[in-house]
């Protein structure tokens, strides 16, 4: 089967599956999936433009993973399920700039360090 790119509209290329073992899949349905993943989302963070992550849906993988510096989800067989929580996960990617993680990780370590458990102020035996 090699690539395939999914999408209604050529221009928008919503995503590319690569499944060289013929896996079986209805592409109609994995569209289906990702476009409800992205809308989802966008719903839920009240979004005015739509979020639609570029990816790569690799079918009969060595293991089920998404691989973000690829941004490749692979899966040994079709999963509607997984593939769902994979577009997910990118997309709430997506919606945070890399500056923005940086900051948002460094306040997390900052927070951690100022704060003090109370047995840690105290000899507490429990």
């Amino acid at each position: 089967m090699g690539y395939i790119t999914i999408s209604k509209n050529p221009t928008q290329r919503f995503f590319t599956v690569l499944n060289p073992g013929n896996e079986k899949v209805s592409l109609a349905e994995a569209e289906k999936v990702y476009l409800a993943a992205c809308e989802t989302i966008g719903r839920e963070f009240n979004r005015s433009t739509p979020i639609r992550p570029r990816l790569i849906l690799h079918l009969g993988a060595g293991q089920n993973l998404l691989h973000y510096p690829n941004r490749e989800i692979r899966l040994t067989k079709w999963d509607k399920n997984r593939f769902a929580e994979a577009v997910v996960d990118l997309a709430l990617h997506d919606m945070v700039s890399p500056e923005d993680r940086l900051r948002l990780s460094k306040l997390a370590v900052a927070e951690a360090g100022g704060t003090v458990n109370l047995c840690e102020l105290k000899e507490c035996t429990n």
